[in-house]
């Protein structure tokens, strides 16, 4: 499993120090429902809007 988890969306409540996701686990998903075939045809589910 991945050490360190490095995220750019800064509006999320998981972002944190050094662009690194504080989130438990992450969960991404194909976002057209097949296989994915690039890093631009998923989603990250684990995102969540800071408020």
């Amino acid at each position: 499993m991945a050490k360190d988890v490095l995220c750019e969306v800064n509006n999320c409540k998981f972002w944190g120090s050094g662009n690194k996701c504080s989130a438990d686990a992450i969960y991404v998903v194909s976002n057209k429902g097949k296989q994915a075939s690039n890093s631009e045809e998923t989603d990250c589910k684990t995102f969540d809007p800071e408020i």
